[in-house]
C-alpha cells in the first residue's frame, strides 16, 4: 500500500461523503488496511486533507504555468487556461471536489499553511488578466476581482457537471471563454 493509493482513496471518500462525514476507518477499509496500519502512512485525517489540497493546487499550478509560458497574446492564453483548468478539474473530479468544497475543513494551523499555495495559484490568473490589460486586449477595473469571478464560475462547475450531460468539458470551457471575452451584450 502506498501513500498515493491512500490519498486517492481518501479523495474519493471525501468527495462523496464530505470531509466531516468520512472517517479514518472508511479510508482504511477502502485500501484494505486495518485502521491502526493506516496511521503508519498518515498521522491524521487533517494531514490527508492538506496533502490532497496541496496535490490539487500543485497540479493546477503546473498546468497554469505551462499556459503562462506560451508565447501567445493574453486572450489566446486565457482561452487555453480556461480549457486547461476545466480539463484538469474534470479529469480529477474527486481531487478537485476536495479542493473546492472541503478546504474550509482545515484546522487553522493547516489552513495557514494552505493559503500561500492557493494564493500562488490565484496570482497566476491575476497575472494573466493583468497581461491582457497591459497588452490592451482586456478591459476591466480590477484584475483581482476579474480573476476571482472567472475562477468562481469555473469552480462551481464541479457541483453540476455530469459526464452524461449534454456538454463536454471542452464545450463548457468554450462557453466560459466566450462569456468572459465577449460578454453578454450583442454586438
Amino acid at each position: 500500500m502506498t501513500r498515493d493509493e491512500i490519498l486517492e482513496a481518501a479523495a474519493q471518500i471525501f468527495s462523496h461523503k464530505g470531509f466531516h462525514a468520512a472517517s479514518m476507518q472508511d479510508i482504511a477499509q477502502a485500501v484494505n488496511l486495518q485502521k491502526a496500519s493506516l496511521y503508519y502512512h498518515v498521522s491524521s485525517k487533517q494531514e490527508i486533507l492538506l496533502d490532497l489540497l496541496d496535490r490539487a493546487l500543485d497540479l493546477l499550478i503546473e498546468r497554469m504555468q505551462s499556459v503562462m509560458s506560451q508565447p501567445l497574446p493574453a486572450d489566446h492564453k486565457l482561452r487555453l487556461a480556461i480549457r486547461t483548468y476545466m480539463d484538469v478539474i474534470m479529469e480529477n473530479r474527486d481531487l478537485a471536489s476536495v479542493l473546492l468544497l472541503e478546504h474550509r475543513s482545515l484546522e487553522p494551523e493547516l489552513h495557514d499553511r494552505h493559503i500561500p499555495r492557493r494564493d500562488r495559484f490565484e496570482k497566476l490568473w491575476r497575472d494573466l488578466i493583468q497581461e491582457g490589460l497591459d497588452q490592451g486586449v482586456f478591459c476591466c477595473c480590477e484584475p483581482t476581482q476579474t480573476a476571482r469571478a472567472l475562477l468562481g464560475v469555473m469552480n462551481w462547475t464541479i457541483t453540476w457537471y455530469s459526464p452524461n450531460g449534454q456538454l463536454t468539458p471542452e464545450e463548457i470551457a468554450n462557453q466560459y471563454v466566450d462569456l468572459f471575452l465577449r460578454g453578454l451584450l450583442a454586438r
